[in-house]
């Protein structure tokens, strides 16, 4: 009888740990498949620091207009800290991939990320920080990814509100202006909304950096 216990126990246990192992595989390779990302920078002189993609299914949204940013989000928008946001992502079942760019993406210029998207994570979300901004951002939140060929995104400026744009070098990292990347004594307006670009106060000026509507182009294809 003990022997016979011990045999339905060790069964039990293989069974339990095989299905944590299928309910893993099933997440990263179940009808898994490959995109290419290209970004292309459509502003006349803002910058972009690195971009994080994250494939994710419904569950997933990077924030919410109108409501305060979580933490990881505003240090993305005031600082472009991506890899509070990264960790995150990376341990919430929810998500598949994330990958990331690497340096500064300057006006007209694009890069390229390679991620993957499968059957029930079939959205993509992008987002970066401007610059020169106090806590601007620009992302893709929930965007749906091609079954096949390619289809084209345009993302949207939007202000983190985190932090107050007084628009003063002092209080803008990156090569432009060389300030602090963040203000944790500052609260700027508590929520995030549409971001109506440059002012022109302070050290900044619209004649070099303002945009008006998208700021960057996206181009997702599957690649098989």
């Amino acid at each position: 009888m003990k022997t016979r216990t011990s045999v339905v126990f060790i069964v039990l246990a293989t069974l339990m740990s095989f299905n944590v192992f299928a309910s893993s595989q099933y997440k990263h390779k179940y009808h898994a498949a490959n995109y290419k990302v290209t970004i292309t920078n459509v502003t006349k002189g803002i910058s972009f620091t690195p971009f994080l993609a994250a494939t994710h299914n419904r569950k997933i949204n990077l924030f919410t207009i109108g409501e305060v940013a979580s933490f990881e989000v505003s240090r993305v928008a005031e600082g472009g800290d991506i890899s509070g946001l990264n960790a995150v992502l990376d341990q919430s079942d929810n998500v598949l991939a994330t990958e990331s760019s690497a340096g500064l993406l300057a006006p007209g210029q694009s890069v390229m990320l390679k991620i993957k998207g499968s059957k029930n994570f079939r959205k993509l979300s992008l987002i970066s920080m401007l610059l020169p901004t106090n806590d601007t951002m620009v992302a893709l939140r929930g965007a749906k990814l091609p079954r096949r060929g390619k289809v084209t995104y345009f993302m949207k400026a939007y202000d983190g509100g985190s932090e107050t744009n007084d628009e003063y070098c002092a209080n803008i990292p990156g090569p432009q202006c060389g300030g602090i990347p963040f203000s944790p004594d500052d609260d700027g307006e508590g929520y995030v909304y549409p971001s109506p670009g440059i002012h022109g106060h302070g050290d900044l000026s619209t004649l070099d950096y303002q945009w008006d509507g998208p700021v960057a182009k996206v181009v997702v294809e599957r690649v098989y």
